[in-house]
């Protein structure tokens, strides 16, 4: 089974400062080793 874990506040920071810079979704998944579902429910 396959343990789940929250984001913290600065992998969410990370994440808005990626997208604020242009950066999409898939580049943003893989740069931070999350699944692309993970950084879009973030979005």
């Amino acid at each position: 089974m396959q343990k789940y874990t929250q984001l913290t506040y600065e992998q969410r920071y990370h994440i808005y400062l990626l997208n604020k810079q242009g950066y999409n979704q898939t580049f943003i998944a893989k740069s931070m080793g999350r699944n692309k579902s993970t950084i879009s429910r973030e979005l």
